[in-house]
């Protein structure tokens, strides 16, 4: 199958315009069965080491789940504060950085553990959980083409969601994702537009051929 220019664009655009979605901004309506179905068929497309497909998906719409997580959330944001400062943790304190109450549909993404050896994975176990992300991915892409939202919750101890979702030995909690319609898609992502951080340009992420000492010396300073 060849694709068009236009098609060309009409992806860029989609990349562009996809939005980290916050609680504040999902609205209460119902995802239908058949919309949640495209999205997780989108996952199913993904790239995976080995064509193992390692991951499985736990839709969580009980509210008592939810709030259990939740709890969890507002603990792990408490930890998480304290290591900015104290102008950061007034700014911190501000943000809504979940929808897992707001948004109708909550989603764990586990990867499972191979049971046999897998073609690709042997030198760099990662791959499998890396395979996930890919999946995750097109999860976010699929939603935003259907103007449905997505958060990812990452202020979370995984151990806690284990035993709240009773997840068996060798599942790996990947990803907690909050999805529902939404008020609005914002023109540039939430923390960009509250300059909590700035967007890097194309080039400061580029490296040709080798790491150079110079770009060691740069690195270090940055840091401090």
């Amino acid at each position: 199958m060849q694709f068009t220019d236009k098609d060309e664009n009409r992806l860029m655009q989609l990349m562009l315009h996809r939005r980290d979605i916050r609680g504040n901004n999902f609205l209460s309506q119902e995802l239908t069965e058949q919309e949640l179905e495209k999205i997780l068929l989108a996952a199913t497309t993904a790239p995976s080491v080995g064509l193992s497909q390692p991951w499985k998906f736990v839709i969580i719409r009980d509210k008592q789940i939810r709030q259990m997580v939740y709890r969890n959330f507002e603990l792990e944001t408490h930890r998480a504060r304290q290591k900015f400062s104290l102008e950061a943790q007034q700014q911190y304190q501000q943000l809504k950085l979940d929808g897992i109450i707001e948004a109708p549909v909550n989603i764990a993404v586990y990867y499972t553990s191979p049971e046999n050896p897998i073609i690709g994975n042997n030198t760099i176990p990662e791959v499998g959980e890396y395979s996930v992300v890919c999946a995750i991915q097109n999860m976010w892409l699929m939603a935003r083409a259907m103007n449905i939202g997505m958060g990812w919750v990452s202020i979370l101890n995984p151990s806690v969601v284990d035993d709240i979702l009773k997840a068996p030995a060798g599942h790996k909690l990947i990803a907690y994702l909050c999805i529902g319609h939404v008020k609005e898609f914002y023109d540039i992502p939430e923390l960009e537009k509250l300059n909590w951080e700035r967007r890097k340009s194309l080039y400061a992420s580029i490296v040709h051929n080798q790491f150079s000492e110079d770009y060691e010396t740069a690195h270090d300073h940055r840091q401090k």
